[in-house]
């Protein structure tokens, strides 16, 4: 077990004092890479906390560990697996690199072939998945999407029928693509969903509805089993985790949507954040600092939770993306020994959209009793065509939430006072583009690895998801036993 007693015995300074101590303090505390500025200085980190996390970082074995994960060993211990989504991107084990190229090869063609007409008129592209293999790939066309979409997308997720039935809405059944992703191929949700796709091309006279299925799974024999052709399953590493897929064939939609060559930028912006993590030393790297100020804040200060705030609205799916790759990888009680952790783990992920947010949350922040770790998403080169004054508010907004969170206000009307001192971070993209996109994500998937190390938990599994699963799928068989509540929920809903 790691000694947390040196981190857990870190001052708390004022941060408008270690401005005034430390002029250098803001370069200290800044980084650029790939696109991306970081910005901690007004965070509580210090050199001293750095020092003591980096040491922490050495006890955990985070540099062998991070090795580790590179070389395609199987850090996924209570899986027994390797971790392989950088080698979706071209960074770690040769040979899963090779073999990532290869599917990445293999997908590019149908897109070809896609394009080409093999498949007829397709002009509506409807994916149905759910958790990461609906995430990331939501996230992706929404953000990048919005002039270079070349196809309309729909990305359901929801088993809840009106979900799908506003898709049926917009789109014709006979230039439909159904792409059902799905890891294991026996996704409840998933196939459910997609069998209605299938229904509603049959009713209104699609001759072959199958025919014009693509499939993205880690199992693709049980595809070809649900009736989709060989020829049109693109597989996946089952290294690959759910909410780490989208640079795997899971991001099929956003490549035919953006074009090749962007999802190929999207991969190489990522790969060279991973560079950034695997080559940087600890106390200049990009992930592992903030990494060091999560912990600081779940462990010193004692936050329960952390809240990502984007200010552009190309990037509004990235808290709720953010909200399952922090949540569902560190949201763990037990250590990769199967011991209790005895310390928090994951603070819990929420957010929003600036200057939206602005109106309806950030009353707490500022004034509330609940001390919440902020961080600022934004991009220096505008996403619209609009007088400059749009942008320029939209900036001047999120950066000003960041100084008035720090710096506070004392009057002598305390409903009218602000306590100050209340942290914020900042990343501030040079531009959205495919690229930056990719470093972004990256960063934080890394981020997630980092934490995960210092606590000793696993960050790769999510048993969590599946016990609620279980119990519907045997309320669904008519069978299992419920408490009295539950079991009066399902007779007054009319399920039993």
């Amino acid at each position: 077990m790691s000694d947390w007693s040196r981190i857990e015995a870190l001052p708390s300074p004022k941060l408008v004092d270690l401005f005034d101590q430390d002029a250098e303090r803001l370069g200290r505390f800044s980084l650029d890479v790939a696109g991306l500025h970081f910005d901690w200085s007004k965070t509580h980190l210090t050199t001293d906390a750095v020092t003591a996390f980096v040491a922490l970082a050495e006890e955990a074995g985070l540099a062998k560990r991070r090795e580790a994960l590179f070389a395609g060993e199987h850090v996924n211990v209570t899986e027994d697996r390797p971790v392989t989504h950088t080698e979706e991107r071209g960074e770690g084990d040769a040979e899963l690199v090779a073999a990532a190229k290869r599917l990445h090869e293999r997908e590019r063609a149908l897109i070809d072939a896609i394009e080409g007409g093999a498949l007829g008129d397709v002009r509506h592209v409807l994916h149905v998945g759910i958790g990461g293999s609906a995430l990331g790939p939501d996230l992706l066309v929404d953000a990048l999407g919005r002039e270079e979409k070349r196809y309309d997308v729909a990305i359901v997720s929801n088993v809840d029928g009106v979900a799908l039935e506003d898709a049926f809405a917009r789109f014709d059944p006979h230039s439909t693509l159904l792409v059902v992703a799905s890891k294991t191929f026996t996704t409840t949700e998933t196939l459910l969903n997609a069998g209605s796709v299938l229904q509603w091309m049959t009713e209104h006279g699609v001759s072959d509805p199958y025919g014009r299925v693509i499939a993205l799974t880690a199992a693709p024999d049980k595809a070809v089993e649900w009736g989709v052709d060989e020829t049109r399953v693109l597989p996946f590493n089952e290294g690959v985790g759910g909410r780490y897929s989208l640079w795997s064939s899971i991001g099929f939609p956003a490549a035919i949507a953006l074009g090749w060559g962007a999802f190929e930028e999207l991969l190489e912006g990522a790969a060279e954040m991973d560079r950034h993590f695997r080559l940087q030393p600890l106390e200049t790297n990009a992930p592992v600092l903030a990494a060091f100020a999560d912990l600081y804040y779940t462990q010193v200060r004692h936050a329960e939770t952390r809240a990502p705030f984007a200010y552009d609205v190309r990037l509004r799916l990235l808290p709720p993306y953010l909200q399952q790759l922090e949540m569902e990888s560190n949201g763990k009680g037990v250590t990769v020994d199967g011991q209790p952790v005895g310390r928090p783990t994951a603070a819990i992920t929420w957010g929003g959209v600036g200057t939206d947010a602005q109106h309806a949350v950030f009353q707490l922040l500022h004034q509330g009793t609940h001390l919440v770790p902020v961080e600022f998403i934004a991009c220096i080169e505008p996403g619209d065509t609009l007088a400059p004054e749009h942008h320029r508010q939209l900036l001047l907004n999120a950066f000003a939430q960041g100084a008035a969170l720090m710096k506070g206000k004392q009057v002598d009307d305390p409903a009218r006072s602000y306590s100050g001192d209340r942290p914020s971070s900042t990343i501030l993209l040079d531009a959205l583009t495919p690229r930056t996109l990719g470093a972004l994500i990256a960063f934080y998937e890394q981020r997630v690895f980092v934490n995960g190390t210092l606590l000793g938990i696993n960050s790769f599994d999510q048993f969590g998801v599946e016990l609620g699963k279980e119990m519907a799928k045997e309320a669904a068989k008519g069978g299992g036993e419920f408490d009295p509540s539950t079991t009066d929920l399902i007779r007054r809903a009319g399920l039993d």
